[in-house]
């Protein structure tokens, strides 16, 4: 299947694995990739820019496909070294890398110097014709489906990609709810060059978290994940457990009061302890909707292959037979 995001990006299929926190190591990204989608390296997951070099020439030695890396600018108080991470990237000879939280600008050049495509990471679409104006190749359209940060207008994919394909001139590729071939030609039928894939990716033979992960995202249901921090406007969808119970009990109880000092104990420092150790009530974790339609952990090729093959059906026979006769 070609779209301007399988030709941009030199991939077979137009599907690609977000970025995701102590999930998106080279084990996983060289698999996507070598699936013929776009593996993505979740580059601060990298404790430092040495860190991230070693962990790209791994990947390197998994597969000869392309694949990105995610860096994601925090507003934070000491931050990270980005132009360390950006170096290493660079000497890495990575070809794309997708970029999320604040605006990337002023990293922009230094990529496209290199002859690096960004594909930066939207909620809405104002930011996502930002990105555009910035210089951004692509974006990835966010829906409030979506795991993780979905935003704060709450504005699903079915109104958020067709407003996106309105207004953008830059192809993108629709993030939140992406499990199958449905998704897919959904996206593409509203407008999107292709699909991102979060959540659905963690659900894999090759994604290298524990087993208790695995099993929780394919236990759950659509109406088992939670808004958390939409009080400190930072909200974030995770899947429900007892440390959401508790930090959602510390928002209704603090109310106006709440500060993120009182609700540390739930959501820093705890991805090691669910994605490695399985401490599955170790703190609040970023989980989409799309459990409801995650029901088994194949290995990356079986389910692109399984998500190609199901949209080549709907397309080529399920949607053409409204058109006989």
């Amino acid at each position: 299947m070609k779209t301007q995001i399988t030709d941009m990006f030199g991939i077979e299929h137009p599907i690609i694995q977000g970025g995701m926190h102590f999930v998106g190591f080279a084990e996983l990204a060289a698999a996507v990739s070598n699936a013929g989608a776009l593996g993505i390296i979740t580059g601060l997951t990298q404790r430092t820019p040495q860190d991230l070099a070693k962990e790209i020439a791994r990947c390197r030695e998994m597969t000869d496909k392309p694949f990105g890396v995610n860096l994601t600018f925090l507003p934070v108080m000491k931050a990270p070294d980005y132009p360390g991470y950006i170096k290493a990237i660079i000497d890495g000879g990575v070809k794309v890398v997708e970029t999320a939280g604040n605006n990337p600008q002023k990293w922009l050049p230094a990529l496209h110097e290199a002859g690096i495509k960004v594909i930066h990471k939207c909620t809405s679409v104002r930011h996502s014709l930002k990105a555009e104006a910035i210089g951004c190749d692509a974006v990835s359209v966010d829906g409030f489906e979506c795991g993780g940060h979905p935003g704060e207008d709450d504005i699903p994919n079915f109104i958020l990609l067709p407003r996106a394909a309105d207004e953008l001139k830059i192809p993108f590729v629709a993030s939140g709810g992406m499990a199958d071939g449905r998704s897919l030609v959904a996206a593409l039928a509203l407008g999107a060059q292709g699909m991102n894939m979060g959540t659905r990716f963690i659900a894999t033979k090759e994604a290298p978290v524990h087993d208790n992960v695995k099993q929780a995202i394919v236990a759950a249901s659509e109406l088992d994940t939670r808004l958390v921090m939409r009080p400190l406007r930072n909200t974030e969808r995770v899947l429900r457990n007892a440390a959401t119970d508790a930090l959602l009990e510390k928002e209704r109880s603090l109310g106006a009061n709440l500060k993120f000092e009182d609700i540390i104990e739930q959501v820093a420092g705890v991805y090691p302890k669910i994605m490695k150790d399985g401490a599955m009530d170790a703190g609040v974790w970023s989980c989409g909707m799309v459990a409801g339609l995650i029901h088994d952990v194949p290995t990356c090729k079986e389910l692109v292959d399984r998500i190609m093959a199901e949209a080549d059906t709907i397309i080529g026979q399920r949607l053409a037979a409204f058109r006989a006769g």
